[in-house]
């Protein structure tokens, strides 16, 4: 049941509050002033706020404010007396879902209750729904190199900058390049991801830029490319130093001009993308080699991140190990198995050449073959990772 909290500074209106909401089932907690009920907040999640407006130390205009500057989401509901109405409009302004006369009329005030619950609930759905479709998670871990790099994200997402993601497989810059999308101010529109490496190169321009019907033999309809999709959105090129010398060509035409041509067509069509490309390769000696063209590179690279392999942030392997360990065991309904010390030792002391995606396969793999706990054993029977221990 959802646990609301009662601030008011009249105890007769508190126990009056308080037994109408226990006897509807709620779980209640109460606060005589502002202070104390921002304190409550900090300490208990809660799902909703009534507040009086006028209270000693802190009023309830004060105490919003405060929450929501903390981040606290819970809905508030002020409580307020005739004289004060235009105090409790303005609440509503600052983002109080609604208000209510004192003394409250009960069928109203569980109905108020009712739809800012519900409205919350829907919120949070949302907020969860979007992220699943988007596939984005946390970035996981506090060692300095990763925080390092979610700095950078933070300064740069706001931005409209090209950022040029670089990393061994398995780093997570796909995940980089997500919360650099999720974090900007185009995460209302899509981000379209495009795997350079595993589009052939006679397709990839098709792909990249759409095509007229009957510009190839099975171009039997008009196809929108992946830059109109991105439109005012992000494209995220991955393994962008796979991509064909010709392909190149084009992808820096489109970025000096903000405008494609489909193939097949002559029609210039203009797109608003913002461009994030991401390679395990080493651009500068594939420029050397003649692989990638230097002019696409300094257009790619305003922003250049740089996503250190597992091996050299390994304090971070043991937060890592745990929440794989919780999502796995959560995703496949079975009890949360424990690892033994002796287990996070020597998965600390691996090497990781596949990085954060081979970390994740292993846990899986143990959680499915191993009985109610890990432990180093079941590591060195059921993986090859004793191959490659640091000494």
């Amino acid at each position: 049941m959802s646990h609301i909290l009662v601030v008011d500074d009249e105890k007769s209106i508190r126990d009056t509050l308080i037994e109408i909401l226990e006897f509807e089932g709620y779980t209640v907690g109460q606060a005589s002033d502002g202070e104390a009920g921002l304190a409550y907040l900090k300490q208990h999640q809660v799902d909703l706020v009534l507040c009086d407006v006028k209270m000693p130390k802190m009023d309830g205009i004060q105490l919003l404010e405060s929450a929501n500057s903390d981040g606290i989401s819970a809905p508030f509901i002020m409580i307020t007396a005739q004289g004060t109405i235009e105090t409790a409009v303005d609440a509503t302004k600052k983002g109080a879902f609604d208000f209510i006369e004192k003394p409250p009329d009960l069928n109203r005030l569980l109905i108020t209750i009712k739809n800012a619950l519900d409205k919350s609930h829907l919120i949070q759905e949302t907020k969860v729904l979007k992220k699943k479709i988007n596939g984005t998670i946390e970035m996981i871990g506090d060692s300095p190199e990763i925080n390092g790099v979610k700095s950078v994200i933070e300064k740069v997402a706001p931005t409209q900058a090209r950022v040029l993601i670089t990393g061994e497989n398995g780093t997570g810059k796909e995940l980089v390049a997500k919360w650099l999308h999720e974090k900007s101010d185009r995460s209302y529109k899509r981000l379209i991801e495009v795997n350079c490496a595993a589009i052939p190169s006679e397709l990839i321009e098709s792909e990249l830029f759409g095509h007229e019907k009957g510009a190839f033999t099975s171009a039997n309809k008009q196809r929108i490319g992946k830059f109109e999709q991105a439109h005012q959105g992000t494209l995220f090129l991955d393994e962008i130093g796979d991509m064909s010398l010709a392909a190149q060509a084009k992808v820096l035409r489109a970025l000096q001009e903000n405008q494609i041509t489909r193939v097949g067509g002559e029609k210039l069509i203009k797109v608003d993308v913002r461009i994030i490309a991401a390679t395990n390769k080493d651009l500068k000696k594939e420029i050397a080699a003649g692989n990638f063209r230097e002019d696409l590179y300094h257009r790619l690279s305003v922003i250049l991140i740089e996503v250190p392999p597992l091996r050299e942030r390994s304090q971070d392997i043991v937060i890592l190990t745990d929440y794989f360990l919780e999502e796995i065991c959560r995703s496949y309904g079975v009890p949360l198995k424990p690892i033994k010390l002796d287990a996070r030792n020597l998965l600390t002391n691996y090497m990781w050449p596949g990085n954060i995606r081979e970390l994740r396969n292993v846990v899986e793999r143990l959680i499915i073959l191993c009985e109610k706990e890990i432990s180093a054993k079941d590591i060195k029977y059921h993986t090859n990772m004793t191959n490659s221990i640091k000494l």
